[in-house]
């Protein structure tokens, strides 16, 4: 291999045979591109003027108060707009004003963030040599340095006011969410409510949501029907969670086809049987039916239930059958339960005794 200078260009130019025996050139660039380094700081309004300085501390306080009073607004709005369940409007009243306590909540304390950052910290452009273990005593008494003069170009230590708003409104801001979720609480036994639905001896079986009785005479060969107990549509307070628990699919199999346990024979009228539509998986609503092969589908998690068979889980992760609601007819042929369910609905985490 041998080397020629370029006079022209001043590179440096490698020559050498390749294993063929032509000759072969490698350039090697001898200039190179120099480091431009960092731009020429521009110095900000606040840098020149202490005035712009005090106006921007102003306004960064200003919106972390802002932020406080969200949050006391959120509170506020949760204690004096309660929902009720027969007055939609409540519903739409507490949501509004929840919502934007929230929103001024957090809005204030992004926006004073940022703004203090941006009008009252310094923008130094650094570079920082990135090392594998743990830095030298030297280097860690530069990080000292460097948080020490952090603190005293943003002021985080000097500007009290505005440091103690900043303070409240990041304790403030949580506060909103304490409230609602301490609504999530059982206000009662949670055993006894998940025990018990509103199915109960003689309780007619009605669509939903018109709550209107079903006769069994209408319920034909391979349809499927989501009822409800007769009543619970009527219900000013607790209808959604007593409808959670008591939904029901109807559904009708020819005879022959529905394998029926000798203990529960009676269970059934004329190959009409209900099940609970809750998933005992984690709770989704159980909606769709292949009426060919008698399978109830999940389409949460795809758990997939045997009709014909007791509900019993042939695909998926839920761990039980649908319970059964027992049911008859009436003397004016009206589908009515036997009893309530006989074990709990639902999925099989909920706390309760089995």
């Amino acid at each position: 291999m041998a080397e020629v200078q370029d006079g022209a260009t001043g590179s440096a130019v490698q020559k050498r045979e390749d294993h063929s025996g032509a000759p072969a050139t490698a350039v090697v660039r001898a200039d190179r591109v120099p480091n431009p380094g960092f731009p020429p700081e521009r110095p900000r309004v606040t840098d020149l003027d202490p005035k712009k300085a005090q106006a921007a501390e102003r306004t960064v306080t200003a919106l972390f108060f802002l932020s406080i009073i969200g949050s006391a607004i959120a509170v506020a709005a949760y204690i004096l707009f309660p929902i009720d369940e027969s007055a939609p409007s409540t519903i739409r009243l507490s949501n509004m004003f929840i919502g934007i306590g929230i929103t001024l909540g957090m809005l204030g304390i992004g926006i004073g963030a940022v703004h203090w950052s941006k009008a009252l910290m310094h923008g130094h452009e650094e570079v920082e040599m990135r090392h594998p273990t743990r830095g030298s005593d030297e280097s860690r008494e530069k990080a000292v340095e460097i948080f020490r003069q952090s603190n005293e170009e943003s002021g985080f230590t000097r500007r009290s006011l505005m440091r103690n708003t900043l303070i409240g409104a990041v304790v403030a801001t949580p506060i909103p969410a304490v409230a609602l979720f301490r609504e999530l609480a059982p206000h009662e036994d949670p055993i006894a409510l998940l025990r018990h639905t509103m199915w109960d001896t003689g309780v007619r079986l009605a669509r939903d949501p018109s709550g209107t009785p079903i006769r069994a005479a209408e319920v034909t060969i391979g349809s499927v029907f989501q009822v409800i107990p007769e009543g619970l549509s009527e219900l000013e307070s607790h209808r959604i969670e007593e409808k959670a628990k008591a939904a029901v699919l109807l559904m009708r199999l020819p005879v022959d086809e529905l394998n029926e346990d000798p203990a529960r024979a009676d269970w059934s009228y004329d190959g009409i049987v209900a099940y609970s539509k809750i998933c005992t998986h984690v709770g989704c609503p159980v909606a769709l039916y292949e009426q060919q092969t008698h399978h109830l589908l999940c389409p949460c998690h795809q758990s997939q239930f045997d009709v014909a068979n007791h509900c019993e889980v042939i695909f998926g992760p839920a761990a039980r059958p649908l319970p059964q609601l027992p049911i008859t007819v009436d003397d004016e042929g009206y589908l009515v339960a036997q009893s309530d369910f006989t074990e709990p609905v639902g999925p099989s985490f909920w706390e309760r005794e089995l």
